[in-house]
């Protein structure tokens, strides 16, 4: 089992689970165990509350839709066991009787539906109106517990409610037609079905469905079935992904006759269940494979796309802080060029510089990049003559005060002339950047 389990990638807490829901359940079949609890997210009791519905008769979560899948008749490879006994010798003789009789049961079922089509057009049949199918079952169901017990457990649900839950749980439906009319119902009734071990075999081994041919609903199935002889049974089971009656009872029977009938069918068409089971499971590992390669490329999506908004936003911002830049650089070219044309101006309504004599002034004027100015100024010249001055060099500050040695102080600028500021020959001054 360990390598087993490690080969289906099955954990210790999984193969546990898988042990205690057969033990619960009855089922021998481990892969139908694994398949169940893989359905139900590996929850013990939900999946064994389901199987005891399943066995209590009840339709499943995937008997919900109305319409029955098709069923597929496949003549030639269909069983079909009566309790006639054989005629004519074997060999060759019996190979070609048993060819003509299989060609003449086709030719039988297929011109028994064309007649029946056409009966439906001429005469009324009230049993072709199927009006309450779910009513038809139950009350057969009670009819037929009333009068014969025990029996398998019946599947209370319409026949296509049945046919979706087999084929939805791979397991295989057997059918059973009941007639009150045909003389061996009651013996078959009475003895085969109430037979333990065919009951415990069904029980274990397929979903039992079955309706009164005097119904609608039982007389439709009938016909789609083509049973000759009452009672009838018809084992229907997932085969090559497709509804297929791959066995037919027809008669009465002994419950050994039974019982081995039904473990050849089962025992025929386990490998196709084995197969369907196989392809579900890798199909069911496609989808998750599939999603989770979809969700890892739509996370990988998602962060390319966060990464591409990231480069935008970062391209945005670049852009910005350019074109802010840009913008700055062009206002403060254009104030510089503005203070040039101001210093121009200034300098252009300079009063000329006078020449020496006793009324004028030479002035040492050192800016604060180490500059020094001397110019000669008129005793009536201002102090704004001399900010003027100062401001008209190209070396100057844009926003500056002036200030003497000692003592020191500030000239303000101004209608002041220089005399009356007390501005002497060959002093010194300092132009202070305000702004620095």
């Amino acid at each position: 089992m360990d390598l087993e389990d490690s080969a289906l990638g099955l954990t210790q807490e999984q193969t546990d689970k898988i042990l205690q829901f057969q033990d619960l359940t009855g089922i021998e079949d481990m892969s139908i165990c694994r398949d169940v609890l893989q359905r139900q997210q590996w929850d013990l009791e939900v999946a064994i509350q389901e199987q005891l519905n399943i066995r209590e008769g009840r339709p499943s979560v995937f008997a919900t839709e109305a319409r029955a899948p098709p069923v597929v008749h496949d003549y030639i490879a269909q069983q079909v066991f009566t309790d006639e006994p054989p005629e004519g010798p074997g060999g060759v003789r019996g190979l070609m009787r048993y060819v003509v009789n299989l060609v003449v049961s086709m030719c039988y079922s297929t011109i028994t539906s064309v007649l029946n089509l056409l009966l439906s057009f001429i005469r009324n049949d009230d049993r072709r109106l199927v009006t309450d199918p779910l009513g038809d079952v139950v009350g057969f169901i009670n009819n037929y517990t009333s009068k014969y017990s025990p029996h398998p457990v019946f599947y209370q649900g319409t026949y296509a409610q049945a046919l979706n839950d087999a084929k939805k749980e791979l397991l295989f439906l057997i059918v059973y037609l009941h007639s009150d009319s045909a003389s061996e119902t009651q013996n078959f009734c009475r003895t085969t079905l109430a037979d333990p071990e065919v009951i415990a075999y069904m029980n274990t081994h397929a979903l039992f469905w079955g309706c009164s041919v005097e119904t609608a609903e039982g007389w439709r199935v009938a016909q789609s079935v083509g049973g000759r002889r009452y009672p009838l049974l018809c084992v229907v089971c997932v085969r090559e992904h497709r509804m297929t009656v791959v066995a037919r009872s027809e008669g009465a029977c002994s419950p050994q006759q039974l019982l081995q009938r039904l473990q050849r069918v089962v025992a025929d068409n386990q490998l196709h269940l084995v197969a369907a089971r196989a392809d579900r499971v890798e199909r069911e590992v496609t989808a998750r494979l599939r999603a989770s390669q979809d969700e890892a490329y739509a996370e990988s999506l998602a962060q390319d796309q966060e990464k591409e908004r990231r480069r935008a936003a970062d391209r945005a911002a670049r852009l910005q802080r350019e074109h802010e830049d840009s913008r700055r650089r062009e206002q403060e070219q254009h104030r510089q060029q503005q203070v040039l044309d101001m210093r121009v101006a200034t300098a252009a309504r300079l009063p000329p510089e006078p020449s020496e004599g006793p009324k004028t002034v030479v002035l040492l004027i050192r800016l604060p990049g180490g500059e020094r100015l001397t110019r000669r100024f008129a005793h009536d010249h201002t102090t704004q003559d001399l900010y003027d001055f100062v401001f008209s060099h190209p070396q100057s500050p844009e926003e500056f005060e002036i200030t003497t040695n000692f003592p020191k102080r500030t000239l303000v600028a101004g209608k002041s002339n220089l005399v009356e500021v007390g501005l002497k020959d060959r002093d010194v001054l300092f132009v202070n950047d305000v702004n620095a």
